[in-house]
């Protein structure tokens, strides 16, 4: 097999995963989310790995809450493009009729839920969602990130 070499810096492959649609699902989501840009040099405690962490946690509740579909999974990616300085958060889900809005939703203070998409639009530079075929949808997010000076 060939491979290009580059001057940037060598990035591991995308994570790629499939969850059960649970809380479960949710939470083994973002840890193995944070271990794998721990696996890129982005510690733990590190300000990206803490904010990939926090959208992949709203993405993937959103997939299981409001995405769910019975028999089907919600699917994980997440990429790092160093050369564009963003982490791509990536969650599908199986319903393709619930959609997230056009615009960052207004949360009522007293509101018990409708913070997620606030707090991912505060870390990402810029989020959406995007069909899939046959099924579902695939709502994704991109949070800026710092060049790590200990990275792999």
């Amino acid at each position: 097999m060939l491979t290009e070499t580059t001057n940037v810096q060598s990035e591991l492959p995308p994570l790629v995963a499939q969850f059960t649609s649970s809380r479960r699902g949710a939470r083994l989501a973002r840890q193995l989310a944070v271990r794998h840009l721990e696996e890129q040099g982005y510690p733990p405690a590190s300000d990206a790995s803490c904010a990939v962490a926090l959208v992949v946690a709203e993405l993937a509740a959103n997939a299981v809450l409001h995405g769910r579909a019975p028999g089907h999974d919600f699917g994980l990616r997440v990429a790092l493009d160093t050369a564009a300085g963003v982490v791509r958060v990536e969650v599908a889900d199986a319903a393709s009729g619930k959609r997230p809005p056009a615009t960052t939703p207004s949360s009522a203070p007293e509101g018990e839920s409708g913070r997620g998409l606030l707090l991912v639009d505060a870390l990402a530079a810029r989020w959406g969602s995007a069909p899939r075929h046959p099924l579902g949808k695939t709502v994704w997010a991109e949070v800026p990130v710092t060049h790590s000076t200990n990275a792999i």
